[in-house]
């Protein structure tokens, strides 16, 4: 039997919770504030963003920052509450149930969270994402994965507690789900090996 987003939730909110002070302490590597800077500059017009998986809020504060209005979700109350602490509108959702209008938003982000999704819900969740985007809305979506890192399980080494799930994808699996809902602006790859970034900036067509 495949394993099901919704049976997932329950042990990744307790793992991210346990871990929300460690996250916020951490900082950021130059790699991934040179991704969030270049999903910022694709962006026409400072509008409204949406990030899913936002974490303590670092991402979000950077793009509030520089002129979006931000939305933050994440699983993790504890998240979320060190998110509203930075100032950002914050709320405790999971992906398939994004309590938003449709066409709300001019951009989403999603940095390495959606590898907790498995193969079966990815494409209602890329389904949902694509709703809340207006037309011509762009989508960062940026997982580990490609390359020696494949398939879907649980990691036993994980530093979480209890060990979180991951679905790893190649090049090819992960655009071709991106495909179902978006147009591809641009794919490339970060890194190598255990630490391969894969990061798409997708756009829903009108």
């Amino acid at each position: 039997m495949s394993v099901r987003y919704d049976d997932l939730i329950g042990p990744l909110r307790a793992a991210y919770d346990g871990g929300a002070q460690r996250r916020d302490s951490r900082g950021k590597a130059p790699w991934k504030v040179a991704e969030r800077a270049t999903f910022l500059n694709r962006l026409k017009k400072r509008g409204r963003l949406l990030e899913i998986g936002a974490g303590t809020g670092q991402d979000s504060v950077y793009f509030q920052q520089n002129g979006l209005e931000v939305v933050a979700v994440d699983l993790s109350p504890a998240m979320v509450a060190l998110c509203r602490e930075k100032g950002v509108e914050a709320h405790a959702m999971d992906f398939l149930h994004l309590d938003f209008a449709p066409g709300s938003f001019d951009a989403v982000y999603a940095f390495n969270c959606l590898l907790h999704v498995p193969n079966t819900d990815l494409p209602a969740v890329m389904d949902v994402i694509r709703g809340l985007l207006r037309p011509g809305g762009l989508f960062f979506l940026g997982v580990y994965g490609g390359g020696s890192l494949t398939g879907e399980g649980p990691f036993e080494e994980d530093d979480h507690d209890p060990p979180r799930f991951f679905s790893f994808r190649s090049d090819e699996e992960l655009q071709e789900y991106a495909r179902g809902s978006f147009e591809i602006v641009d794919f490339h790859v970060v890194g190598a090996d255990e630490n391969r970034f894969q990061a798409l900036t997708l756009r829903r067509s009108v």
